[in-house]
């Protein structure tokens, strides 16, 4: 027997609750499927697990620090692993309880618990049962990356999903990748109390910024007596003791480093194997993502991809600015497009980095005619007195229509203050307007408009 619905949300990441919230509103029928468990990648094991154990490690990073602040305390800090993922565990479940709640309140939805697989261009089934819409929303997201080298399935392993688990304190962990959630993990473990060594195969960390960031946040990091290995090469692994060794080749130190846990961060996939996309003749990438138009549409009529699954955008923000960018087409009237958003996105390491629209190296590929501006965080008063002033701001700006090309803040508070950039470049206004701003004392955004009045041409 097959149910119809108005509407099927295959997914309940980030982007499925609301639009089902929106479809439901409208008066809609809809079917929401989810195989595990409510919220997606970034309430179950993501941005909110892997922020709140962040904030545990600053605060055993701090506490460390009492001294430097005139405060005494009595004995070694301890970290107590168990008390730490109780506490990432109990925000986890109140966020997985609250999108439960709200789903399960929403007039005319049913919910559907299985692996969806489609068996038509508009009809999926999912635990023994057949649903068919003539609107499907794809919103499964991704999962973590696993390579086939040498060795590995013979060692254990960790990806930034079963570290979630993880209530104890390796004594040495090795995690190959040096980019976002690598270099997360990393400071976050070196806080609690491990030794930690990065292996990364490219020439510096995070590839995909500019230099001088990719070069300010190494020194960070090895300011924390954290290990890296750079240039690593033909990675293998193999089984060294109780723990693992991986092979790396390195240009210097020895090829191999062997420690007690392996943590796998080098990306992660679409979760679109085993969804029958072949059946409904939805098109994917050679990665595996599905492809989708400015409005999110497959090329299935009345078929949307959303999310880590488009790969249009890895981030929690993006996935619910797709969410925003569906309903607005689907049920406004109102012709969103992707292209009419600014990348933005933060490394949540300590400092933070906060980033918007172009890099340097692509305003400078771009043969746009810049100015750029840079400060050093030891001229925010703000970030002297926190004692946390490592890191600098950048600008740039295209100097015919004063408009701001993007931007990297990496310091103290860098995640929120690139919020007063990218609103101003939403805006589409001159950057003059933050440059005559008068700014709070003392603050860190205060010296945004310092910086941006002492622009210089890009050469």
């Amino acid at each position: 027997m097959t149910r119809r619905f108005d509407a099927i949300i295959i997914g309940s990441g980030q982007a499925g609750p609301p639009l089902a919230g929106r479809l439901t509103n409208a008066g809609m029928s809809v079917a929401f499927i989810e195989r595990e468990h409510f919220g997606g990648t970034c309430v179950n094991d993501g941005c909110i697990p892997t922020k709140t154990l962040v904030a545990s490690a600053y605060a055993a990073f701090m506490a460390r620090r009492h001294a430097d602040f005139g405060v005494t305390l009595s004995g070694p800090i301890g970290v107590d692993m168990r008390v730490v993922r109780a506490r990432k565990d109990g925000i986890v479940q109140a966020s997985v309880d609250g999108v439960a709640a709200w789903v399960k309140a929403m007039p005319k939805l049913s919910v559907f618990w299985g692996s969806a697989r489609f068996t038509g261009a508009h009809r999926v089934a999912v635990d023994g049962e057949v649903l068919e819409s003539e609107r499907i929303f794809i919103n499964v997201g991704g999962t973590p990356f696993v390579p086939q080298w040498n060795g590995l399935r013979d060692v254990p392993y960790l990806t930034n999903t079963s570290m979630m688990e993880v209530d104890y304190l390796p004594e040495h962990l090795v995690i190959v990748g040096g980019s976002y959630i690598g270099l997360e993990f990393a400071q976050m473990y070196r806080r609690f109390g491990s030794r930690v060594t990065i292996v990364e195969q490219g020439p510096r960390l995070i590839a995909r910024e500019d230099e001088d960031v990719s070069e300010a946040i190494h020194d960070i990091l090895v300011g924390e007596d954290i290990q890296i290995r750079l240039n690593a090469k033909c990675i293998g692994v193999a089984r060294h003791g109780a723990g693992v060794a991986v092979r790396s080749e390195c240009v210097a130190g020895e090829p191999a480093v062997a420690g007690s846990h392996l943590l796998l961060a080098i990306g992660r996939r679409p979760n679109t194997d085993g969804l029958g996309l072949d059946v409904a003749g939805i098109s994917c990438d050679e990665r595996g993502f599905i492809r989708v138009d400015e409005q999110l549409r497959t090329n299935v009529p009345g078929v949307w991809a959303l999310g880590d699954v488009n790969g249009r955008g890895a981030f929690t923000h993006t996935s619910w600015n797709d969410y925003e960018i569906v309903a607005a087409n689907v049920l406004d009237a109102d012709p969103r497009r992707v292209s009419e958003r600014i990348g933005a996105y933060a490394l949540f390491i300590d400092p933070p980095l906060g980033r918007a629209g172009m890099t340097e190296r692509e305003v400078r590929a771009s043969g746009a005619k810049a100015l750029i501006g840079k400060i050093p965080m030891t001229r925010v008063g703000r970030a002297r007195e926190r004692g946390e002033s490592l890191g600098f701001m950048k600008i740039l700006v295209d100097a015919p229509t004063k408009t701001i090309l993007g931007a990297a803040l990496l310091g103290l508070n860098g995640d929120e203050i690139v919020h007063t950039i990218l609103d101003i470049m939403y805006a589409r206004a001159p950057y003059t307007v933050i440059a005559r701003a008068m700014h709070i004392h003392p603050t860190v955004s205060e010296l945004l408009p310092t910086l941006l009045q002492n622009m210089a041409p890009l050469h």
